[in-house]
């Protein structure tokens, strides 16, 4: 077995233990998959944790007891190594339940709730050694009537798993045609960054990479796009906007790309940097602050052409860098709920 399907295989059992959630089995996979060593990068306010233990306590567990019937639904699972030679597997969906409980503040609507991940694990040996990874917090408090921040420029729903519903990508893995498709992310991406410094919009060449109806399902907060021009509408422009130094940083970011079959990723941490200047982002202020950002990305290609797009961005972590205490917000409004203290806001 190649390793790219063997990586798939190992990380199987640890997918089922979060579909019929049980925590003790879920800690029971990660333990026998899992180095010692293993790192977990999360999105804030859990931030790094090491060891499989301190994951899980700190993680899912407080999730568990707010969403007792958990449930873990993948819709892309893909795997391959990146130009440096590493190894990785990236999978994307939801957590689903039925929202019990307060969990991180957030208060409970008694109601079906779902949050998008992106998940990516590092292998060596056979074993993973570190994961970086990100949940749609925003997504959340949306559901709970509780999101504190600007309305999202793009559309806010259920963000679907790829329209083929082949993104759990089966082996033998085609070498060929995964770094076909990284490279056509790659070089997508190298064009995008030409722009604004290098030219209008012509420069970015994006009917050479993107199909007409391509879908860009972008985090909480920022909502979805649909075509270039919605895409361009809902979040390139306001990005380039209040960021026009995106991609003078490049020595202080790291990317892993990685492709299976068509489709492609990338995860790192971070992967952007760039100062929040002019007339500012998603309705902050321009800071002149330089700021750090993850982005976590799956691309379907279909016909030589981008016809998906799922993008996580750690927008709670941007928005700490900048001074702004979004859950503390987000208590403030909690404070008439009942079961919230009302001089905090924090569940009672």
């Amino acid at each position: 077995m190649d390793a790219q399907s063997r990586h798939k295989a190992l990380i199987a059992p640890l997918r089922a233990a979060m579909y019929d959630f049980d925590l003790a089995a879920m800690r029971a996979a990660l333990q026998e998959v899992c180095a010692p060593e293993a790192v977990f990068r999360l999105a804030f306010p859990f931030e790094t944790i090491e060891g499989v233990e301190a994951y899980v306590e700190a993680a899912y567990a407080p999730l568990v007891r707010a969403v007792p019937d958990l449930e873990r639904r993948d819709h892309i699972v893909m795997a391959g190594p990146t130009p440096e030679g590493a190894e990785w597997v990236g999978c994307g969906g939801f957590y689903t339940g039925t929202f019990r409980a307060p969990w991180l503040d957030i208060p409970p609507t008694g109601h079906v709730v779902h949050m998008r991940f992106h998940e990516f694990y590092r292998f060596e040996n056979g074993r993973i050694v570190e994961m970086q990874a990100l949940w749609d917090l925003p997504e959340v408090m949306m559901q709970a009537r509780a999101w504190p921040m600007v309305p999202s420029l793009g559309r806010e729903w259920h963000v679907p798993g790829p329209a083929t519903c082949d993104g759990l990508v089966p082996g033998p893995y085609d070498v060929a045609q995964g770094a076909a498709t990284c490279q056509h992310i790659i070089d997508m991406l190298d064009h995008l960054k030409r722009h604004p410094s290098q030219g209008g919009p012509e420069v970015m060449e994006m009917q050479r990479f993107w199909h007409p109806r391509m879908s860009w399902y972008g985090p909480s907060g920022i909502g979805t796009g649909r075509g270039i021009e919605g895409f361009r509408k809902w979040h390139q422009i306001p990005f380039l906007n209040g960021m026009p130094d995106r991609g003078h940083y490049l020595d202080e970011v790291e990317y892993h790309f990685f492709g299976d079959r068509n489709y492609a990723a990338v995860t790192g941490w971070p992967d952007m940097v760039q100062s929040i200047t002019h007339g500012g982002w998603l309705g902050i202020a321009p800071t002149g602050r330089k700021i750090d950002m993850r982005s976590l990305d799956f691309w379907r290609v279909e016909g030589g052409l981008i016809r998906e797009n799922w993008v996580m961005v750690d927008l709670l972590h941007m928005y700490d860098q900048i001074g702004v205490d979004v859950f503390a917000r987000m208590r403030e409004f909690n404070k008439a709920r009942a079961g919230f203290d009302p001089e905090t806001g924090v569940a009672l």
